[in-house]
C-alpha cells in the first residue's frame, strides 16, 4: 500500500504557477498532480464568514481541496489525532483521502473553495456521525 493510499492520509499538494506580466496560469492534471481520476469537480462560494461546512468523512472518496480565493480553516480528524491547515493560496491544495473527518470554517469574505474528487457524488459513501465514523476507522485498522 503506497502511503498516499492509506486510510486517514492528509498532505499538502502544490500545483505549478506560469508567471509573466500578464498575470499568472496554474493548471492541474490528475495522476500528474492529483492522486486520482478527477470525477468531479465542485466549488463553495459565497460562504458567510461564520459558516461552517464538512463536518463528514468518506468511505472512498478522495479529494484536493484549494481556496482560489480567500482563506479558510480546515480542520482535519483521522480518528486520532486533529490538525489543522488553513488554506489561501490557490496554487497549494489539501488532499485528503478516505477516512478522514473534515470541517471547513473561518471563511474570509469573498473566498471560493475548489474540490476536485476522485469520485461522483454518492450520498452512500458518506459518514456524517462521528461515532459511525470512529467505529469504521476502528473496523479499517482490525480493532
Amino acid at each position: 500500500m503506497s502511503v498516499t493510499s492509506q486510510p486517514g492520509f492528509v498532505r499538502y499538494i502544490d500545483l505549478p504557477r506560469i508567471h509573466d506580466p500578464r498575470g499568472d496560469l496554474t493548471f492541474v492534471e490528475g495522476h500528474n498532480h492529483i492522486p486520482f481520476d478527477i470525477a468531479r469537480v465542485y466549488y463553495l462560494y459565497n460562504v458567510p464568514v461564520d459558516a461552517e461546512r464538512g463536518g463528514h468523512a468518506h468511505r472512498e472518496l478522495e479529494q484536493v481541496v484549494f481556496a482560489l480565493s480567500g482563506s479558510f480553516r480546515m480542520k482535519v480528524n483521522d480518528g486520532h489525532q486533529q490538525s489543522e491547515y488553513w488554506l489561501r493560496d490557490p496554487r497549494k491544495g489539501l488532499y485528503i483521502n478516505r477516512l478522514v473527518w473534515r470541517e471547513m470554517d473561518s471563511f474570509s469574505q469573498g473566498a471560493v473553495c475548489m474540490v476536485l474528487a476522485s469520485h461522483r457524488y454518492d450520498e452512500a459513501d458518506y459518514y456524517r456521525d462521528h461515532d459511525d465514523f470512529l467505529d469504521a476507522v476502528r473496523a479499517a485498522e482490525g480493532r
